[in-house]
This record gives C-alpha cells, structure tokens and sequence, in this order.
C-alpha cells in the first residue's frame, strides 16, 4: 500500500477534502501507526479561520488510537502490532514547564493536526504537523503510549478530551463534598467532567446547557452524584441583560459554588456563572470564550475569586486516564455516541459543527 486517505486542509480555511496521500515512512526515531479511531475537534474549523495553523496543507486530526505498523531504525521497545494511543503533542522537553509536568505550558508547544500557540521556532511541528484522520499517522516513537487490552480504541482515542477534564477539575483545587457548575455540560468537555466527578470528591452538581431533555441524559453519566439543570431554553429571554442565569445558580447553591467548569465557546454564560461563585471559588475556562467578563478586578478581590485559563491537558493527566480505565475505576464507552467511516469525514464534521443531534464524543473509524 503506497497511498491512504487522509482528510487535510488547505489555505482556503473554509473547505476540507478527503484526498489520497502517500503513506508516511518512518525516519530513525519514528513509529508508523495504522490508525483505528481517531477523534473529532469542534475547533478546528474556528482555528483554521484563526491563522493557528502554520503549516498548509496539512492532514488533520490530534486524537488517535490504533496499532503500530512500523518502526524507525533507531526505535527499541516498540514492536509491530503494538497497541498504542498517540500523544501528538510536541514540546521541547527540556525547558522548566516540560520538566515540573506543565508541559502544555512550554514556548515550543504545538499539536499535530493541529495549531501552534506560539511564534517561536517549532522544529517538532515543522516537521510532523500532519495529524491523525488518516490511515496511516508517522509520529516520533516517545510519543506513543501502550494500550491496555481492557481500553477500546474508540475510547483511547478521546483519551485526550478526558484528560483535559482531570486538568480542568485539578486546577479548581475543589475540597472534598464541592458543589460544582458545569458549563457547555452537554458537549464532549462537559460530559467527560460529569463522568469524573465522582473521582474529585464532587458532592453536588448544576450542568448548565441549551436543552433540559440533553441536559437530563448528562445528569444519568454522575454515578449518583445529585444534579441539577439549568436549561436556558427556559430562563426569560432578557436572561443576559437581567442576571436571571446568575440569580437561578445562585438559588441552587445559596452559599455559591466551590467551582465552574466553563467549556462555553462564546457569550455572556461565563461572565453570569462567575457571578454565582463562593468566597474563593474558581472558574477554570476552557472553552476559548472571546465575550469579556462584566465582573472588575475589586469584585475579584473582595469575593477572592480565581480565574483560571488552561488550553491544554499535561501528558501525566492522559496516564492518570489510561490507569483509571486500565482497572476499571473509569468506564468511558457511553460516551462515544457517533462513529464514522472516514470515507464521511466531512459529513462528520458537518454534524460536529451544527449539533443538531446529541453528540458526546464522535469517532472516525478509518
């Protein structure tokens, strides 16, 4: 097999094709993984627009899972067949962020398949920008994590989403028993927190989101944990002008919230859940929300709130993922609600961008 299917983008940011590509060949300290299931970014399209992308065209994708096909001459510990789940992040691995497990922190860090976050010198990204929707995904070998037998690889490949969540809930630093708001709750971010609560000491739970009847299935994914659900479908129309999303928080969790959870994308939902934080509660943001907060840096002071933006999970975060689902004290599979061919790609992600449908956590299978 000399060529594969790869779903890539070009320099017009608005289109995608699905076109045939030469199967990448392993360099000395590279592996080659034939690619079982790789995962779906709603954000791809915004950062395309965005510019985040340095190098087009280039094959997209960051999440993936599958087998390895072939190894570099260099590459010891590694054999054909292996069962892998890829970490295509690339950092230098020497700077102060990669060495105290802040990795996502570092200058050079990019993501295959996906953007860069900084104008420094890339050497990793220029030369393995092309991600995983593809048959085939070349990869350097320290890059690959093994794959428990007990993990599914439609689960390991959105290993990424839920170890985003354990660094959001981390950065809360939430005390045992928390009462905790979760916005954006019905989409990957939000469903993938519901099902780690229980591993963080969360006693109460408030999932924020359009539609109570998708909130509801959410809510089922808390092993237990009382939910309730703010609909905003139901509040009064004027709800962002007159604080009624803050006011129903605030009549769910009199004392505020220990945390907010925040993966909404844009308006005012950040700023009006801030606003039903507890003394020294933190809102941890991860949804790339351009809306500016209404609260002032003295109501930030005086309720000694914290603001906490994070981009990025670390590649400790996605081991503490795989150890959890290897023993079975994480189960994840009822989180992958769609899966594609790859042939569909562009249908997929069509679906991923309009939501008309739940989607939790779609799939492409090549």
């Amino acid at each position: 097999m000399t060529t594969m299917l790869a779903l890539r983008a070009h320099r017009d940011a608005s289109t995608l094709v699905l076109e045939d590509i030469p199967v990448p060949e392993p360099g000395p300290d590279d592996v080659i993984v034939k690619v079982a299931a790789a995962g779906l970014a709603p954000g791809i399209m915004r950062l395309l627009k965005m510019g985040a992308f340095k190098h087009l065209p280039t094959t997209l994708g960051f999440e993936a899972a599958g087998t390895i096909a072939a190894v570099g001459g260099d590459v010891t510990g590694i054999r054909m067949g292996d069962r892998v789940r890829a970490h295509t992040f690339l950092n230098c691995r020497s700077c102060i962020y990669c060495r105290t497990d802040r990795d996502m922190m570092c200058p050079q860090q990019s993501i295959m398949g996906y953007a860069a976050f900084h104008d420094a010198k890339m050497p990793l990204y220029d030369e393995y920008h092309n991600g995983v929707l593809a048959e085939y995904v070349r990869l350097p070998y320290w890059l690959v994590d093994p794959l428990p037998e007990s993990v599914s690889f439609d689960v390991a490949a959105k290993v990424h989403t839920l170890a985003n969540a354990v660094r959001a809930l981390k950065w809360a630093e939430l005390p045992v028993g928390s009462t905790v708001v979760v916005t954006a709750a019905t989409g990957a971010m939000g469903t993938a927190t519901v099902k780690l609560a229980k591993h963080f000491g969360i006693a109460d739970l408030i999932l924020v989101g359009r539609h109570r009847d998708r909130l509801e299935d959410v809510a089922e994914l808390g092993d237990g944990i009382p939910t309730s659900i703010v609909a905003l479908d139901e509040l009064p129309e004027d709800w962002a002008a007159s604080g009624a999303l803050s006011g129903r928080l605030r009549e769910l969790a009199p004392g505020g919230a220990h945390a907010v959870l925040d993966y909404v994308p844009e308006g005012p939902v950040t700023g009006h859940a801030m606003a039903a934080l507890g003394t020294g509660g933190a809102l941890v943001h991860m949804g790339g929300n351009h809306t500016p907060l209404p609260q002032t840096p003295m109501a930030l002071m005086m309720n000694m709130w914290r603001f906490i933006g994070t981009r990025a999970c670390t590649r400790n975060d996605a081991l503490e993922v795989l150890r959890l689902l290897e023993t079975g004290a994480l189960t994840a599979d009822e989180l992958i609600t769609h899966r594609f061919p790859l042939s569909d790609a562009l249908k997929a992600f069509e679906a991923v961008q309009s939501r008309d449908e739940p989607m939790w956590m779609p799939v492409i299978n090549p």
